[in-house]
Protein backbone atom coordinates (compact mmCIF):
# COMPACT_ATOMS: atom_id res chain seq x y z
CA UNK A 1 0.00 0.00 0.00
CA UNK A 2 2.87 2.36 0.84
CA UNK A 3 4.67 1.15 -2.22
CA UNK A 4 1.75 2.26 -4.22
CA UNK A 5 1.02 5.85 -2.52
CA UNK A 6 4.62 6.46 -3.16
CA UNK A 7 4.36 5.63 -7.04
CA UNK A 8 0.73 8.00 -7.05
CA UNK A 9 2.47 10.63 -5.33
CA UNK A 10 5.41 10.57 -7.81
CA UNK A 11 2.82 10.20 -10.76
CA UNK A 12 0.54 13.25 -9.46
CA UNK A 13 3.60 16.06 -8.68
CA UNK A 14 5.00 14.79 -11.61
CA UNK A 15 2.01 16.02 -13.47
CA UNK A 16 1.66 19.41 -11.25
CA UNK A 17 5.23 20.03 -12.08
CA UNK A 18 4.90 19.54 -15.69
CA UNK A 19 1.17 21.22 -16.22
CA UNK A 20 2.40 24.76 -15.13
CA UNK A 21 5.54 24.74 -17.54
CA UNK A 22 3.16 23.69 -20.43
CA UNK A 23 1.05 26.77 -19.62
CA UNK A 24 3.99 28.85 -19.26
CA UNK A 25 4.98 27.80 -22.68
CA UNK A 26 1.92 28.16 -24.27
CA UNK A 27 1.41 31.70 -22.50
CA UNK A 28 4.39 33.55 -22.54
CA UNK A 29 6.11 32.08 -25.83
CA UNK A 30 3.36 33.24 -28.06
CA UNK A 31 3.78 37.10 -25.83
CA UNK A 32 7.56 36.86 -26.41
CA UNK A 33 8.02 38.33 -23.22
CA UNK A 34 7.99 37.55 -19.34
CA UNK A 35 5.99 40.84 -18.72
CA UNK A 36 2.92 39.04 -19.29
CA UNK A 37 1.40 39.88 -16.20
CA UNK A 38 -1.62 38.54 -16.77
CA UNK A 39 -0.61 35.30 -17.61
CA UNK A 40 1.40 35.38 -14.21
CA UNK A 41 -1.98 36.08 -12.22
CA UNK A 42 -3.75 33.35 -14.22
CA UNK A 43 -1.27 30.51 -13.31
CA UNK A 44 -1.12 31.75 -9.70
CA UNK A 45 -4.61 31.33 -9.50
CA UNK A 46 -4.68 28.04 -11.13
CA UNK A 47 -1.32 26.47 -9.94
CA UNK A 48 -1.65 27.51 -5.85
CA UNK A 49 -4.84 26.45 -5.09
CA UNK A 50 -3.85 23.21 -7.16
CA UNK A 51 -1.08 22.24 -4.98
CA UNK A 52 -2.87 22.82 -2.12
CA UNK A 53 -6.14 20.29 -3.74
CA UNK A 54 -3.21 17.43 -4.73
CA UNK A 55 -1.79 17.58 -1.22
CA UNK A 56 -5.51 17.59 0.74
CA UNK A 57 -6.75 14.17 -1.60
CA UNK A 58 -3.19 12.42 -1.47
CA UNK A 59 -4.09 12.32 2.37
CA UNK A 60 -7.81 11.83 2.28
CA UNK A 61 -8.61 9.95 -0.89
CA UNK A 62 -5.80 8.71 -2.93
CA UNK A 63 -7.97 7.05 -4.71
CA UNK A 64 -9.41 9.56 -6.35
CA UNK A 65 -6.37 10.73 -7.84
CA UNK A 66 -6.10 7.18 -8.87
CA UNK A 67 -9.48 7.81 -11.07
CA UNK A 68 -8.12 11.14 -12.16
CA UNK A 69 -5.12 10.22 -13.36
CA UNK A 70 -6.76 7.92 -16.59
CA UNK A 71 -6.45 9.36 -19.58
CA UNK A 72 -7.70 6.67 -21.87
CA UNK A 73 -11.89 7.05 -22.71
CA UNK A 74 -13.50 3.88 -23.32
CA UNK A 75 -16.71 5.62 -24.83
CA UNK A 76 -15.97 6.36 -29.14
CA UNK A 77 -17.59 9.53 -28.92
CA UNK A 78 -16.02 10.97 -26.02
CA UNK A 79 -12.40 10.13 -27.89
CA UNK A 80 -13.72 12.40 -30.52
CA UNK A 81 -15.18 15.17 -28.27
CA UNK A 82 -11.47 14.94 -26.18
CA UNK A 83 -9.52 15.45 -29.51
CA UNK A 84 -11.96 18.48 -30.54
CA UNK A 85 -11.85 19.74 -27.22
CA UNK A 86 -7.76 19.83 -26.96
CA UNK A 87 -7.46 21.50 -30.14
CA UNK A 88 -9.92 24.79 -29.20
CA UNK A 89 -7.97 24.40 -25.95
CA UNK A 90 -4.50 24.47 -27.09
CA UNK A 91 -5.29 27.31 -29.53
CA UNK A 92 -7.22 29.03 -27.25
CA UNK A 93 -4.38 29.29 -25.06
CA UNK A 94 -2.24 30.48 -27.77
CA UNK A 95 -4.27 33.64 -29.06
CA UNK A 96 -3.62 35.80 -25.61
CA UNK A 97 0.11 35.30 -25.77
CA UNK A 98 -0.19 36.98 -29.66
CA UNK A 99 -2.88 39.33 -28.23
CA UNK A 100 -0.43 40.66 -25.93
CA UNK A 101 2.66 41.08 -27.85
CA UNK A 102 0.50 42.84 -30.95
CA UNK A 103 -2.28 44.91 -28.59
CA UNK A 104 -5.74 43.72 -30.15
CA UNK A 105 -7.13 43.63 -27.30
CA UNK A 106 -7.73 46.35 -24.07
CA UNK A 107 -9.19 44.55 -21.14
CA UNK A 108 -9.14 47.17 -18.10
CA UNK A 109 -7.03 45.38 -15.02
CA UNK A 110 -10.38 45.30 -13.25
CA UNK A 111 -12.39 43.29 -15.57
CA UNK A 112 -8.88 41.51 -15.66
CA UNK A 113 -9.21 40.75 -11.86
CA UNK A 114 -13.36 40.01 -11.54
CA UNK A 115 -12.12 37.20 -14.48
CA UNK A 116 -9.75 35.26 -12.26
CA UNK A 117 -11.96 35.90 -9.46
CA UNK A 118 -14.37 33.66 -11.34
CA UNK A 119 -12.28 31.06 -12.46
CA UNK A 120 -10.89 31.05 -9.19
CA UNK A 121 -14.54 30.11 -7.61
CA UNK A 122 -15.20 27.76 -10.59
CA UNK A 123 -12.27 25.98 -9.50
CA UNK A 124 -13.11 25.80 -6.09
CA UNK A 125 -16.41 24.48 -7.22
CA UNK A 126 -14.27 21.64 -9.01
CA UNK A 127 -12.56 20.69 -5.31
CA UNK A 128 -15.92 20.53 -3.73
CA UNK A 129 -17.39 18.02 -6.44
CA UNK A 130 -14.32 16.23 -6.21
CA UNK A 131 -14.82 16.36 -2.27
CA UNK A 132 -18.35 15.04 -3.12
CA UNK A 133 -17.58 12.56 -5.53
CA UNK A 134 -14.56 9.93 -5.23
CA UNK A 135 -15.96 8.48 -8.32
CA UNK A 136 -15.50 11.28 -10.18
CA UNK A 137 -12.82 10.11 -12.73
CA UNK A 138 -11.14 12.26 -15.41
CA UNK A 139 -12.68 9.73 -18.15
CA UNK A 140 -16.39 8.32 -18.61
CA UNK A 141 -16.55 5.10 -16.55
CA UNK A 142 -18.85 3.32 -13.69
CA UNK A 143 -16.78 1.04 -11.58
CA UNK A 144 -18.14 -1.75 -9.21
CA UNK A 145 -20.08 -0.70 -6.68
CA UNK A 146 -20.23 2.69 -7.94
CA UNK A 147 -23.25 4.82 -6.48
CA UNK A 148 -24.89 7.89 -7.05
CA UNK A 149 -24.11 10.50 -5.32
CA UNK A 150 -26.40 13.38 -4.62
CA UNK A 151 -25.67 15.73 -1.92
CA UNK A 152 -23.74 18.76 -2.10
CA UNK A 153 -23.57 20.39 -5.11
CA UNK A 154 -24.84 17.28 -6.55
CA UNK A 155 -28.32 18.29 -5.10
CA UNK A 156 -28.48 20.94 -7.68
CA UNK A 157 -27.36 20.44 -11.11
CA UNK A 158 -26.70 16.82 -12.32
CA UNK A 159 -22.96 18.14 -13.82
CA UNK A 160 -21.54 20.22 -11.13
CA UNK A 161 -18.04 19.59 -12.21
CA UNK A 162 -18.56 20.60 -15.66
CA UNK A 163 -20.13 23.89 -14.40
CA UNK A 164 -17.22 24.91 -12.67
CA UNK A 165 -15.30 23.75 -15.71
CA UNK A 166 -17.18 26.14 -17.39
CA UNK A 167 -16.50 28.91 -15.11
CA UNK A 168 -13.11 28.56 -15.84
CA UNK A 169 -13.32 28.33 -19.49
CA UNK A 170 -15.65 31.20 -20.36
CA UNK A 171 -13.66 33.60 -18.61
CA UNK A 172 -10.16 32.70 -19.31
CA UNK A 173 -9.98 34.98 -22.07
CA UNK A 174 -11.04 37.94 -19.80
CA UNK A 175 -8.38 36.56 -17.11
CA UNK A 176 -5.42 36.60 -19.91
CA UNK A 177 -6.65 39.94 -21.22
CA UNK A 178 -7.85 39.14 -24.30
CA UNK A 179 -10.93 39.44 -26.04
CA UNK A 180 -9.88 37.60 -29.40
CA UNK A 181 -9.64 34.33 -27.23
CA UNK A 182 -13.25 33.80 -26.59
CA UNK A 183 -13.75 32.86 -30.61
CA UNK A 184 -12.04 29.50 -29.78
CA UNK A 185 -13.17 29.31 -25.90
CA UNK A 186 -16.88 29.67 -26.97
CA UNK A 187 -16.84 25.99 -28.94
CA UNK A 188 -15.77 24.12 -25.76
CA UNK A 189 -19.34 25.04 -24.59
CA UNK A 190 -20.77 22.87 -26.85
CA UNK A 191 -18.26 20.28 -26.69
CA UNK A 192 -18.94 20.11 -22.77
CA UNK A 193 -22.81 19.60 -23.47
CA UNK A 194 -21.69 16.86 -25.76
CA UNK A 195 -19.67 15.11 -23.05
CA UNK A 196 -22.19 15.39 -20.37
CA UNK A 197 -25.32 14.11 -22.68
CA UNK A 198 -22.95 10.99 -23.58
CA UNK A 199 -21.76 10.44 -20.00
CA UNK A 200 -25.91 10.61 -18.98
CA UNK A 201 -26.18 7.74 -21.73
CA UNK A 202 -23.25 6.09 -19.93
CA UNK A 203 -25.01 6.15 -16.56
CA UNK A 204 -28.54 5.34 -17.45
CA UNK A 205 -27.04 2.12 -19.04
CA UNK A 206 -24.71 1.35 -16.13
CA UNK A 207 -25.43 2.86 -12.79
CA UNK A 208 -27.95 2.19 -10.65
CA UNK A 209 -30.43 4.42 -9.41
CA UNK A 210 -29.47 6.89 -11.94
CA UNK A 211 -32.71 7.40 -13.71
CA UNK A 212 -34.48 7.81 -10.71
CA UNK A 213 -31.50 10.50 -9.65
CA UNK A 214 -32.75 12.26 -13.04
CA UNK A 215 -36.02 12.52 -12.21
CA UNK A 216 -35.36 14.07 -9.05
CA UNK A 217 -32.37 16.56 -10.32
CA UNK A 218 -33.91 18.52 -13.28
CA UNK A 219 -31.08 20.43 -14.02
CA UNK A 220 -28.07 19.16 -16.46
CA UNK A 221 -25.44 21.78 -16.03
CA UNK A 222 -26.57 25.02 -15.05
CA UNK A 223 -29.13 25.98 -12.02
CA UNK A 224 -32.54 27.20 -12.71
CA UNK A 225 -31.66 27.03 -16.16
CA UNK A 226 -30.51 23.83 -17.80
Amino acid sequence: MNTNLSELKNKVYFRFIMAPIFMGLILFLPAGSLKYWQAWIYCAVLFIPMFFVISYFLKKDPKLLERRMRLREKEEKQKIIIKLGFIFFFIGFIIPGLDYRYHWSNVPVLLVIAANAIVFSGYLLFFLVLRENSYASRIIEVEKGQKVITTGPYSIVRHPMYFGVLLMYLFTPLALGSYWAFVFFLPLLPLIVMRLLNEEEVLLRELPGYREYCQKTRYHLVPFIW
